[in-house]
């Protein structure tokens, strides 16, 4: 669990997530989206698949992203039943 929260301790990584959340997107896409350079983006993407945050997958000479909700949800699910609002 420590790399998912190191990937969502950056505002960049939280907004890629949000702009995964709405739609696939490849590198070029989600880095257009950005004031930063391509690697810097490759390198958010990179820390975001460590934390199995998101998936990737080879699409021509593109590779789409894709968020994966399981492991978000697997991290609610801990955040409720730490604060008591999982319970009934």
């Amino acid at each position: 669990m420590g790399d998912v929260w190191k990937a969502l301790a950056d505002p960049t990584r939280r907004k890629i997530l949000e702009l995964l959340r709405q739609k696939d997107m490849n590198a070029g896409e989600i880095a257009a989206e950005f004031n930063m350079t391509k690697p810097s983006i490759s390198n958010h993407l990179s820390i975001l698949r460590q934390a199995d945050l998101v998936d990737a997958e080879k699409q021509g000479q593109n590779v789409v992203y894709t968020l994966k909700t399981s492991v978000l949800e697997d991290i609610l699910n801990i955040l409720s039943s730490l604060t008591g609002r999982g319970e009934n």
